[in-house]
């Protein structure tokens, strides 16, 4: 008898413990203060703001801003593809994956992606090809040089060139990579 209910149990027991390893998972809880939908010239300055990673907003597209306490976000037909850090938008990579980003492109070996993925900042020496047209400040797009998957948005520290020729030193400061708060929003 008592087999037979450790084996019984035992499934409920394995479904309650997984269960509760999902609810762990670091979810972005965000206490929104306002939400409401933008005009047509704030969304005209965004798109600028956001230079080539802007071509993903269309002309019918609805925009909201949702304003908390830690970040705001702006809400691209109900997902979130840009954050505001400073009052400066950038593109999430949500928008990245879903919407096939072009932009400027920074290529990193495979051995700096675990270092990426954990929100460190991308040094000269990990980075295999960058887009020749990147200057100092430029909002740049890191992916890994075997799926050219997105791992994180960062702003440039150096030009294009001088990250790959330079063989240390920072080059590009992540603002948001795969895994983080931002990542795990749920809306």
């Amino acid at each position: 008898m008592k087999n037979i209910w450790n084996k019984k149990f035992g499934k409920i027991l394995i479904k309650i413990k997984t269960y509760i390893k999902s609810i762990n998972s670091v979810v972005l809880i965000l206490k929104i203060k306002k939400r409401y939908y933008l005009k047509k010239k704030k969304v005209k300055e965004i798109k600028k703001e956001l230079g080539d990673y802007g071509s993903f907003i269309g002309n019918k597209d609805t925009l909201e801003l949702l304003e908390s306490e830690d970040y705001d976000f702006i809400l691209v037909n109900g997902e979130p593809y840009i954050i505001m850090i400073n009052d400066k938008p950038y593109p999430t990579l949500k928008a990245a994956l879903n919407e096939n980003l072009g932009g400027k492109i920074v290529v990193v070996d495979m051995g700096a992606i675990r270092f990426v993925t954990n929100g460190a900042d991308v040094m000269s020496p990990g980075i295999v090809e960058a887009d020749e047209t990147i200057e100092k400040d430029d909002i740049v797009l890191i992916v890994d040089e075997t799926h050219n998957k997105p791992l994180a948005i960062g702003i440039s520290l150096i030009t294009g060139p001088e990250m790959v020729a330079n063989d240390e030193g920072k080059a590009i400061k992540s603002i948001h990579h795969v895994g983080d708060e931002i990542w795990n929003l749920e809306i």
